[in-house]
């Protein structure tokens, strides 16, 4: 170690003494009327091979500094701003300041020889609203991964969990050749597809289907990345095969194969594991056959918990424990340029997930406390099926159809083994109960929408309908035997052996008309009418098992239930919005009424409840020069009561706990606010952002839960008024330095949050207030593609006040780092670590309030990086034991359950690449940029 520590410091110290740092300046205006050219692009290449050495952008003023450090003698700039025709100089740097003056540059009336070729080497250019990147003008590591090259990208942050950011802004969608990329994930694109295919990186605000065909300007609330494929690679085939086995029977086998054909695109994946992965990845590094090891939720002692993974719809497995899953998808694109885009999805989900776990909870009284033991023993299994489509079909240039269906079909099976025990604090025991349940069931859901819009002028006039349907049907069989035990004074014992079969239908129909009139160019009166029909048929059929018949034929008609709920919601609305520009403002008026009806035939039980609400939503959007943008807005909502909290009949699944519901309950008001100023100076490489919000709740619907003296529960629900969650926070970013061998970035975001929860202990309302300063701070270096740093810090304190003097007030802080490092030195080598560190204040004595948890891979490129060899450590220090502390407003619980241990694993992965009947050469790994 000591001895790479010196090599390390020995090129770190020749690069500095060889490199020279050199600056570039200059003003870039237009040539007819002299104004500053704000956000062109500046960048300079090496005229011995064209590589990318820097680049900047031009600020207000139109001017620039571009600063870098070579080795080379001479360097080619080039000055570029959208519409305009581009200019070049090749420069003899004999001077470390190049004072260059003005550079005029005059409107490109028309398509120039040779500006194609120019505009594909910018690094980054502005066009209106979107922002586009090239993809080979930043460095990464050898295969990456579409992943790895937006964490290179200004601006851009990709969270552990893969989840991305444009200047504080969630990514919510991600396109590949403008079109979706396997139904809505965004990480299935971004982690499965390699960054050498790709060509361009565009981000926009992410616009609704109407706002895509009017042309209107989004609310800037969420981004869209497209990422474009090269020409050349947009004609054949390329993919990735793994498999993997280690210690303890550990596997993992995946599979992935994409075809391009200009607009057609057929993709194919496979996966199967039981290392609890979805394995839908090509990262070299950390991905063992696609299953992220720096993304496996970890279970650290006093911190841990289980991993479940849900992909497009289908889940991969219950909430704790070891699953073994197989999944498979397909997905097909076309495309005719003005005429229809169609895409399909198809995905094939297996998994079986077994979990023992062992809890003991403290269960806090206004007049005492008592104790819960549970001992639990799970298995369970899924299959499922989903397919989606997505049609969008323009009959003229005004008139356009959308269609988008989907179908998913569910088939699980459980068992439960289940022992509970509540006691005193003088460990006397006041009830025991044993159950054990089995249960098969089928789930089978379709929906579909389809859009009309029509253009009526073009001064923004368009008309808009809508017709959804959700239809849904679900089938259960399952049994239940259990024995309930009471002591004390009055003991008693209940014997329960149910059957209970449950046939459930829900239909949802939805139609809604949208029409908006201009009244200006810049204002807009809309006027929107919604129907929506919810209609449920729920029939739950319990037969007890009769001694007599030696089966399960005596009906119980208590438990039973055979009901028809309906929802009628019609929501009538007008507004008015002025848009210009990148300004907007917007404020409308909704009138909401539903009518509930709900009938229950067997228990002779019906109730009806109409409710009626005028809520007034407001939005405005501030666009302050090209890098900052401010957002304002308040959003009222109504939530309807579900069925069990409105149904008044008992739920005796949990003999320790009957759940009863509450016919007379209200709709619960959320008003909702946000506030968010968002600024990116793409010139100095540092975006700075706040965000406030939060929400306040009227009628919230909580439950209302009772304690007998042998700690028997039984729970209603009731409305309670003055919840609340209000959160600030400000994010810093920056890139410190960017060379042409290593970049620096920094982030900071410190942010506060206050709540106020209501609920009821033992019938007595408690209320907490909650408040929690904290920061998160990371930081990124990646040094001549030979090694990647990234650490990671984050800190909170939480103070948690009760209403109740029966309650301690509560406060602790929590600390998590994080240390990710991946070396691609000696040649071919490749080496990564990860290692986490959790510290939780709110962890009992009896328990290691801290963890450590530490992944590694080690890997060797084969056959001209055709093939990797890998070798995995998945919890190299074998800490991961999965026993965590819970604690909630009146319980403190202690558990241990299944956890993934630590195993070794060894993984071959081969990739295979044609296009265009050639299969395209490789040129090192030093190689980032190619003329």
């Amino acid at each position: 170690m000591r001895n790479l520590y010196l090599l390390l410091c020995f090129l770190l110290g020749s690069n500095v003494i060889i490199a020279q740092e050199f600056h570039i300046t200059g003003k870039v205006m237009d040539a007819a009327n002299k104004q500053a050219l704000e956000a062109s692009t500046i960048y300079a290449e090496s005229l011995k091979d064209s590589s990318l050495i820097s680049y900047t952008i031009t600020g207000k003023t139109g001017d620039f500094d571009l600063a870098f450090n070579t080795q080379e003698p001479r360097v080619k700039l080039y000055v570029s701003y959208n519409g305009y025709q581009p200019q070049s100089r090749s420069l003899t740097l004999d001077q470390r300041t190049l004072a260059l003056g003005d550079f005029l540059l005059e409107i490109q009336a028309e398509q120039l020889e040779g500006v194609d070729v120019v505009g594909e080497r910018v690094p980054i250019q502005i066009k209106k609203d979107t922002l586009e990147f090239n993809a080979n003008s930043f460095k990464t590591r050898p295969d990456a991964s579409v992943e790895d090259v937006l964490k290179k990208l200004p601006g851009v942050q990709v969270d552990l969990n893969g989840n991305i950011t444009v200047n504080g802004k969630p990514v919510n969608r991600v396109l590949v050749n403008g079109q979706v990329f396997f139904d809505s994930d965004p990480k299935v694109a971004t982690r499965s597809l390699p960054k050498d295919v790709i060509e361009k990186i565009q981000i926009t605000d992410t616009k609704t289907r109407t706002e895509e065909f009017t042309g209107d300007q989004a609310d800037g609330e969420n981004k869209t990345i497209n990422l474009t494929v090269k020409k050349d690679r947009n004609k054949g085939v390329f993919g990735r095969m793994a498999a993997g086995y280690g210690t303890d029977d550990r596997y993992q086998a995946s599979g992935l194969l994409n075809y391009f054909n200009n607009t057609q695109r057929f993709s194919v994946l496979a996966a199967s594991n039981n290392v609890n992965s979805p394995g839908f990845s090509t990262d070299e590094v950390f991905e063992a056959v696609g299953g992220n090891i720096r993304n496996v939720r970890v279970s650290g002692r006093g911190t841990g918990r289980g991993d479940s993974f849900n992909i497009n719809g289908i889940n991969f497995g219950g909430n704790q424990g070891i699953t073994t899953s197989t999944n498979a998808g397909a997905s097909y694109a076309n495309a005719e340029k003005d005429k229809y885009e169609l895409s399909s999805n198809y995905f094939y989900g297996n998994s079986e997930n077994f979990n023992d776990q062992r809890t003991l909870r403290e269960n806090l009284l206004p007049d005492n406390t008592f104790f819960t033991e549970d001992v639990t023993s799970t298995r369970g299994s899924s299959n499922s099926h989903r397919l989606s489509g997505d049609l969008e079909y323009n009959l003229s240039e005004s008139f356009q159809i959308s269609v988008r269906p989907a179908m998913t079909v569910n088939n699980t099976k459980t068992f439960n083994e289940n022992t509970t025990r509540s006691f005193d604090e003088q460990q006397v025991t006041a009830n025991e109960n044993q159950t054990t349940n089995w249960s098969n069931g089928e789930n089978r859901n379709y929906n579909n929408r389809v859009d009309f819009f029509k253009r009526l002028d073009t001064l923004g006039q368009f008309v808009r309908l809508t017709i959804s349907n959700d239809n849904s049907t679900t089938v259960n069989l399952g049994r239940q035997n259990s024995r309930r035990e009471v002591f004390g004074t009055d003991p008693s014992l209940v014997l329960l052996n149910q059957e209970t079969t449950v046939n459930n239908a829900e239909d949802q129909y939805g139609i809604e008309l949208d029409y908006r009139f201009p009244l200006s160019k810049a204002l807009r009166l809309e006027f929107e009418y919604n129907y929506e029909l919810n209609e449920q048929k729920n029939i739950r059929e319990v037969f007890d098992f009769d001694e007599n018949t030696g089966g399960y034929t005596s009906f119980n008609t208590l438990q039973s239930s055979d009901f028809e709920f309906r929802n009628i919601r019609q929501s009538p609305s007008l507004g008015i919005s002025y848009r210009k520009n990148r300004n907007f403002i917007s404020l409308e008026g909704v009138f909401q009424r539903n009518d509930l009806r709900n009938e229950d035939f067997l228990q002779g039980i019906s109730f009806s409840k109409a409710y009626e609400n005028f809520l007034l939503q407001f939005r405005a959007g501030l666009g302050v020069g090209k890098n900052t943008r401010i957002f304002m807005g308040y959003f009222p909502n109504i939530n309807v009561p579900s069925v069990g909290q409105l149904q008044p009949i008992p739920d005796v699944s949990n003999p320790l706990n009957i759940v009863v519901g509450n016919p007379n309950l209200d709709p619960e008001l959320t008003h909702r606010f946000n506030l968010n100023f968002n600024n990116y100076d793409w010139k100095s490489g540092q975006g700075f952002f706040i965000y406030a919000g939060g929400s306040y709740s009227e009628d919230q619907v909580v439950a209302l839960t009772t304690t007998d003296e042998n700690f028997l529960r039984t729970t209603a629900f009731t409305n309670v008024d003055g919840a609340y969650n209000f959160g600030v926070g400000i994010g810093y970013n920056k890139q410190l330095k960017k060379k042409d061998n290593y970049t620096l970035s920094l982030r900071l975001d410190p942010n506060y949050s206050i709540s106020k929860v209501i609920n009821f202990s033992n019938g007595v309302q408690l209320e907490t207030e909650t408040s929690a300063p904290g920061i998160r701070a990371s930081t990124t270096f990646s040094w001549n593609e030979m090694m990647e740093i990234e650490p990671q810090y984050s800190f909170r304190y939480n103070d948690t006040r009760y209403s109740l003097d029966r309650f301690e007030d509560v406060n602790f802080v929590t600390h998590n780092a994080g240390l990710r490092t991946t070396t691609y030195w000696p040649e071919n080598i490749i080496w990564g670590n990860d290692i986490t560190y959790t510290y939780n204040g709110n962890v009992s004595e009896s328990f290691d309030k801290d963890a450590l948890f530490w992944n590694m891979t080690l890997g060797v490129e084969l056959f001209k990086k055709q093939a990797s060899l890998k070798v995995m450590a998945y919890d190299l220090l074998n800490q991961n034991i999965n026993t965590q502390r819970t604690t909630g407003v009146d319980f403190v619980q202690d558990s241990q359950g299944t956890v993934l241990t630590q195993y070794f694993m060894v993984t071959m992965t081969w990739k295979f690449d044609q296009f265009g009947g050639k299969r395209p050469g490789n040129s090192g790994r030093m190689r980032y940029y190619r003329r």
